[in-house]
């Protein structure tokens, strides 16, 4: 991604009232090779797991098809030629919203019948220029699809919704005709006037929690709201393991304590390096939040004195886990997912010296060597939040 911004993405979902499962599917994809990312969201036609299904077909096609370089228009025919239409409605069963952001900063948004989108420059709305096409797809004759295509500057902000947002209140005293595009773009708006900062989680909640709350607090519908966010990325370095060589001790206390950011020491010996080399005091006494681990301590010069590997692998558990409603305990591992979550440059330091207790029969097979745990929190950090993620072995 262009090193003047990092691309902060969420989504926050209800689903209609009775259903376990959201009709409206979102997917954002980091394709590391090309340092490329596609987000998408689809609203499938109904409720629950048929219009789920419908969603993440929708979505798959168009992660695969953007992927790919492939015209918007072919895109669009493509998907809108699988999917099938409502026999009764005569409607597609599936609408989608699409955002293709390249290296350099460039966007390409493609819209079809979701409502329309938000885009922010700053605090205000910015109006690229929109290209409208009309579809003649087997059924679905003079469909309309839009697109637009800009150059993202920092502090910029996409915003996606489904129609459960644009349609929250309907049939209520007070929004008869449902919320409607043009109020949900002013909601937006002037939420992020009074909080120049916010980021997309927050931002994408508080127009989920208004349209839920329009509803009477009984969603009709699926609601969903994608926020994209241009922003400077926040660092955060997790150090863990001791070198390979005791010689490069005193290089990995440098390296920590040069580090611009937050800082995470994931290990007792790693620590105790650390505290060594930089001359630094360790206040021993424990401190038990968890449990399933073994208590963390404080230091001097860190924000986070935890175990390690332990540790490492409930990270890696929260992390695969973890869903918009999530709330996180008070644990060390739960501490260290929520920083990783609200970082965006995330520097792994990890030394490889090889720890003899891990390697007892005894301990359970799940237990992993340091590297392949720290590899699988980078590939879920690149995949499923596309954190910007690096790593160093000593």
């Amino acid at each position: 991604m262009n090193i003047n911004f990092y691309l902060d993405v969420s989504c926050r979902q209800i689903p209609c009232n009775g259903e376990r499962v959201c009709g409206d599917v979102y997917i954002a994809r980091n394709f590391k090779e090309e340092d490329r990312n596609i987000v998408v969201l689809s609203d499938g036609l109904g409720h629950g797991v048929k219009a789920n299904m419908l969603g993440i077909l929708t979505t798959t096609m168009a992660i695969n098809f953007t992927r790919e370089h492939k015209e918007t228009t072919r895109i669009a025919e493509t998907i809108l030629r699988t999917l099938p239409v409502d026999s009764e409605k005569k409607i597609s069963f599936a609408t989608f919203s699409i955002v293709d952001i390249e290296t350099d900063g460039q966007v390409s948004v493609l819209e079809y019948e979701n409502p329309q989108c938000l885009i922010l420059r700053g605090t205000e709305a910015f109006f690229p220029e929109w290209t409208c096409l009309l579809l003649n797809v087997d059924r679905k004759v003079g469909k309309e699809l839009k697109s637009c295509t800009f150059r993202a500057q920092l502090g910029d902000r996409i915003i996606l919704f489904t129609d459960g947002i644009m349609q929250a209140g309907m049939g209520s005293q007070f929004s008869p005709l449902g919320w409607g595009t043009e109020q949900v773009h002013q909601f937006a708006i002037e939420t992020v006037k009074k909080n120049p900062t916010i980021d997309s989680s927050e931002l994408a909640f508080r127009i989920v929690s208004e349209a839920n709350k329009k509803d009477g607090f009984i969603s009709k519908d699926d609601t969903s709201c994608v926020v994209i966010y241009f922003r400077e990325p926040r660092r955060l370095l997790l150090c863990t393991g001791p070198p390979s060589t005791s010689e490069w001790d005193n290089l990995m206390a440098e390296k920590v304590k040069n580090f611009s950011g937050r800082k995470i020491v994931c290990g007792g010996i790693t620590g105790t390096i650390i505290a060594r080399e930089l001359n630094l005091p360790i206040d021993e006494r424990p401190i038990v939040l968890d449990p399933e681990l073994p208590p963390m301590n404080r230091m001097e010069g860190v924000d986070l004195l935890t175990e390690g590997i332990l540790t490492l692998n409930k990270v890696h558990r929260l992390l695969e886990n973890y869903h918009s409603h999530y709330q996180f305990a008070s644990g060390p591992a739960d501490q260290i997912a929520q920083m990783l979550l609200e970082s965006d440059d995330i520097y792994f330091l990890v030394g490889t010296a090889i720890n003899t207790s891990h390697q007892d029969a005894t301990i359970p097979t799940e237990l992993e060597i340091r590297r392949t745990v720290v590899r699988r929190i980078m590939r879920t950090l690149e995949e499923k939040f596309l954190k910007k993620v690096s790593v160093e072995f000593l």
